[in-house]
């Protein structure tokens, strides 16, 4: 039945607060616009709870209507009010230009009872007032299902944009938040997001979500999502799609998902209204956790806001993980003990693979006096000031570790992948151990692939060794190398050619002055080959885009990591640090307001050379000219505070210091620009 309406000129006739019938009395005001907001003549669109109406103010009269055309469910709120020859006023759709009486919702000619429905409405001192009914409870969607199913696996951050395609599922997820079972986050770009899967995924080993339209928003993740497969990271993907009915022909932002995620996520189904859907959300969080890569879900509009069967229950994970623990073969173990005794100067090499498991390697090398070597993307896996650290190896290492490798007999790896930046030696015998199968003897034959958890084992390692075996103790010699690399690094501090303060200088200040126990998340660039060389990690966890190497990953990757110290309690009160240069941060620039808005306590530090510096270096090692490498920036420190955050800029050595305390001890985004040698690195 058509709700009762009351004219501004009725106003008077009508005794105060007694504007319904007796069927209306579930009716409850709400004020709409302030008096005088609403031009005669003018319609704009309201809302009341979340019910969206098209307010008129029509020769002296309010009017209040559905605001959905019923052509293509148009806008009427953003139409126009327009005289037709006989005088006769209309409001008229933006969309396609049907027609219908400002003040009546019937359209030209129409019956009684047809037209929009109409609300009530009541023109006080205060402003204009719409009633409305109640709302019934929602009843329980689809996407509700999907979305408890998911919480029950542990997802407990979401990142994304809410859109036309994905509202229904958005508003499961803001129901699930309402009751505190996750956080969301809204971003300014979706590759955003999904790199702040990648970090969440890199600090905490667990799941997060993001979430986009159809279209351009869901191709926008792929870049991130990658990033997470290539190493080995869990990330949730949901996306919205096209109503089913339309989904193929070519409509607006119609794609084909299906495809286009196929080569990034391991599992990628569409949600359709015939699907188990508990058990599609909890498969895609199961391959997710267990195959530590990107899963996909596609939800098409229409189908996200169907009601739920009654009989629907949200899945979990309870009877679906069996333990994970790989032992080793007992033949590999034999092998590996026979091994291990023939020879007397062993190094262990670790990679990111290792990073859960380091006290048993640590405990393995202290008992063969192994030096321990790192992996890029293990960086920090085994303090720097330990006894037995030689630092990182390969392009972005440490001479030290470079020293141990040419002078070993005998390689144990452990979680490393064997990339050509590492460059691990083939001329040595290797005994590889990874949880991983296709991981061992991935790039060229090793003389001892070994398929187990790395924790177990190094353990079994450990209990099996003869402690009669004697290795050359190598840590004076590890002592000595500290040594001379560090003097080498004093005297490049005061390295100085005019153009900028140089990295040594730099990450000698970072090295002192970020927390032991900071989760850094770094970028891309000739900052990152910096920061490989001089800084020295004490318990610090690094984050890095490490097999596909994207620039620009270091701030979203720190907001993930922030979110993650939100959610894991055993990270909880970590700081969090982001580390890139000019190029990189200019990437998801606009991102840094999401830090702002969520009070992410990150404390980013910027190196700004004015140039892609590591592209300049790369053309004049190939004898290429040097050309379209240099940027135009911002003041990166000014942009910070325009943002509401701290932000300061640094041109002077002796500035660096106390600058980075008072970032670091900022209660939420702060920024270091530091304007940096673009050839002293």
């Amino acid at each position: 039945m058509m709700a009762k309406f009351i004219f501004a000129s009725d106003r008077a006739k009508q005794p105060p607060h007694k504007l319904m019938t007796n069927h209306e009395k579930n009716y409850t005001w709400h004020k709409v616009a302030d008096i005088g907001e609403l031009p005669e003549g003018r319609v704009k669109t309201v809302t009341a709870t979340t019910r969206s109406m098209a307010l008129t103010h029509v020769n002296g009269q309010y009017a209040a209507m559905e605001n959905h055309c019923p052509h293509q469910g148009g806008p009427l709120g953003e139409g126009s009010i327009e005289k037709g020859s006989d005088g006769q006023c209309w409001l008229r759709c933006p969309w396609h230009g049907w027609d219908f009486d400002p003040l009546t919702g019937k359209p030209p000619g129409g019956h009684e009872d047809s037209g929009q429905e109409m609300f009530p409405v009541d023109v006080r001192s205060d402003g204009i007032y719409l009633a409305i009914e109640a709302e019934p409870e929602r009843d329980l969607t689809i996407s509700d299902v999907m979305a408890q199913t998911m919480v029950n696996w542990g997802v407990k951050s979401v990142f994304g944009m809410v859109g036309h395609s994905n509202l229904g599922l958005a508003d499961a997820l803001r129901t699930q938040e309402a009751r505190g079972m996750l956080n969301y986050y809204g971003i300014r770009h979706e590759g955003a997001a999904a790199f702040a899967c990648a970090g969440y995924a890199k600090a905490s080993g667990q799941p997060a979500a993001c979430l986009t339209i159809a279209g351009p928003g869901a191709t926008n993740l792929l870049t991130g999502l990658w990033d997470c497969k290539v190493d080995r990271a869990p990330a949730l993907a949901l996306t919205g799609q096209v109503n089913v009915q339309v989904l193929g022909p070519g409509a607006f932002q119609d794609i084909d998902l299906a495809s286009a995620f196929d080569a990034v996520a391991d599992y990628s189904q569409t949600v359709l209204h015939t699907s188990k859907h508990a058990e599609l959300m909890s498969l895609a969080c199961k391959n997710a956790i267990v195959n530590r890569t990107p899963a996909h879900l596609i939800f098409p509009d229409d189908v996200q806001t169907l009601p739920a069967k009654a009989e629907s229950k949200a899945g979990s994970p309870t009877g679906r993980m069996g333990n994970q623990a790989i032992t080793p073969a007992e033949d590999d173990i034999r092998k590996a003990m026979d091994m291990i005794h023939q020879y007397n100067r062993p190094i262990i090499i670790v990679g990111y693979g290792a990073k859960n498991s380091m006290p048993a390697v640590v405990e393995l090398a202290e008992k063969l006096n192994a030096p321990v070597l790192t992996t890029f993307k293990g960086k920090g896996q085994i303090p720097d000031v330990h006894p037995l650290a030689a630092g990182v190896l390969g392009r972005s290492g440490t001479p030290i570790a470079s020293w141990f490798m040419n002078e070993c007999d005998l390689i144990l790896v452990f979680g490393a992948s064997f990339s050509n930046h590492t460059g691990i030696t083939e001329k040595r015998p290797i005994i590889q151990v990874d949880f991983d199968p296709m991981a061992l003897g991935k790039f060229h034959a090793v003389t001892l692939p070994i398929w187990g958890e790395i924790e177990i084992t190094a353990k079994i390692f450990n209990d099996k060794l003869d402690s009669s075996h004697q290795t050359i103790n190598q840590r004076l010699e590890l002592k000595d190398r500290w040594d001379i690399w560090r003097n080498e690094k004093q005297s490049r501090r005061s390295d100085h050619t005019g153009k900028g303060i140089n990295s040594a200088f730099i990450f000698d200040s970072l090295s002192r002055l970020i927390p032991h126990n900071a989760i850094i998340a770094v970028d891309v660039g000739n900052n990152t080959y910096s920061f490989g060389r001089y800084f020295e990690c004490k318990e610090q966890s690094i984050l890095m885009s490490g097999y596909l190497g994207s620039i620009g990953f270091s701030f979203p990757a720190a907001m993930g990591a922030w979110a993650a110290t939100q959610d894991i309690d055993n990270l909880k009160g970590r700081p969090i640090v982001s580390i890139s240069g000019d190029g990189g941060f200019g990437q998801y620039l606009a991102d840094f307001t999401t830090a702002v808005k969520y009070e992410m306590n990150i404390t980013h530090i910027l190196l700004n050379n004015h140039q892609l510096g590591k592209i300049t270096k790369e053309q004049r090692a190939a004898e290429w000219e040097v050309w379209q490498t240099s940027l135009h920036n911002l003041n990166f420190s000014a942009y910070a505070q325009l943002c509401d955050a701290f932000g300061v800029r640094v041109v002077k050595q002796e500035q660096l210091d106390e600058t980075i305390r008072t970032a670091l001890e900022h209660p939420g985004p702060a920024l270091v620009e530091i304007m940096s040698d673009p050839n002293l690195i």
